[in-house]
């Protein structure tokens, strides 16, 4: 029994035989999550399809909706968009709980229930690819006061898990 005992003793000392080593380089760090933005514009059968800007980048949800409102890209694309054309394309966004509030250029004669839709998409994709929550509710607050304004909204493509 005592031989056991001085056995064990001795692997306890020896260790697993693995050395120390000094620090090693891990290589260039990732760049970005997202090679670009995905916008929501409207196919031929009415329904919403997202589309893949390559920005090399992720981007804010600002930065989306200025593309979106921009228009579906180069023509020839089999997607367009349900909400007019605008010069201003900047949308301010207000983060509150639970939900995020989009002030954007337009008027509710704008757009159509499926442009909000386009919009709402949007800005819920673009937070939840941030690592956002996707049960977070978006509020498109138009230029105008409308009962609109007051929505709380989810995309129909994006459901909460």
């Amino acid at each position: 029994m005592k031989w056991v005992w001085t056995a064990m003793a001795v692997f306890l000392l020896a260790g697993c035989g693995v050395q120390p080593s000094g620090v090693s380089d891990g290589g260039e760090a990732p760049t970005g999550v997202a090679p670009g933005m995905t916008l929501y514009f409207v196919d031929a059968n009415q329904q919403l399809r997202p589309q893949l800007r390559p920005t090399g980048r992720l981007g804010t949800i600002s930065d989306a909706m200025a593309l979106l409102l921009t228009g579906p890209g180069p023509a020839g694309t089999d997607v367009h968009t349900e909400i007019a054309p605008t010069s201003v394309t900047r949308v301010y966004v207000t983060p509150t709980t639970g939900a995020l509030q989009l002030s954007v250029p337009l008027t509710i004669h704008d757009v159509t229930p499926l442009g909000i839709d386009q919009i709402v998409c949007t800005a819920l994709g673009v937070h939840v690819q941030g690592g956002g929550d996707r049960t977070t509710k978006v509020q498109v607050r138009f230029v105008q006061p409308t009962p609109e304004s007051d929505r709380a909204r989810t995309c129909p493509l994006i459901t909460a898990r």
